[in-house]
């Protein structure tokens, strides 16, 4: 299927439907077997297991975006916090260990170096990001649990 340009097939998992119904799987090896080595009954089992698959890619990426929804929401019902740290922390959101600067805050945003450098302590006092130090440069991580410390 990939060879075919069917991309999105790289994210389907055939292994786990195949490991619910081996049954079925194995009983379409011994139909082809025994019938002359007709790959019919393989197959028609192989579709099956296809679609189950892309059913459960598609629930997955329903229930990832229904979350994603969830936390835009709770990050949009926060009070206090400006256009770029709501920023920040979207890409905090889908990035989690990363590292901000205030050079990078700054760069991103085209705001001077207080700013930035308030933006990024700001968030670190309300739990949002743990700072730290690089040598003498300060540093903000994205903790690891960090949707969990959103309100709501």
């Amino acid at each position: 299927m990939l060879h075919q340009g069917y991309w999105l097939s790289e994210f389907i998992s055939i292994t786990s439907v195949i490991n619910k119904a081996r049954g079925q799987y194995e009983r379409s090896f011994l139909l082809s077997e025994s019938d002359d080595n007709d790959l019919t009954y393989f197959l028609h089992a192989q579709v099956k297991v296809i679609q189950q698959a892309i059913a459960s890619l598609h629930a997955y990426l329903e229930r990832k975006a229904s979350e994603v929804g969830a936390l835009q929401q709770r990050l949009e019902e926060m009070d206090g916090l400006n256009h770029r740290q709501l920023a920040l922390l979207r890409h905090a959101l889908r990035h989690s260990g990363f590292r901000y600067t205030v050079l990078s805050h700054q760069n991103s945003h085209g705001m001077s170096h207080q700013t930035a450098r308030s933006d990024l302590q700001k968030l670190a006092a309300r739990g949002l990001l743990m700072a730290g130090k690089d040598g003498r440069r300060e540093v903000f991580r994205v903790p690891e649990d960090l949707s969990a410390r959103l309100p709501g």
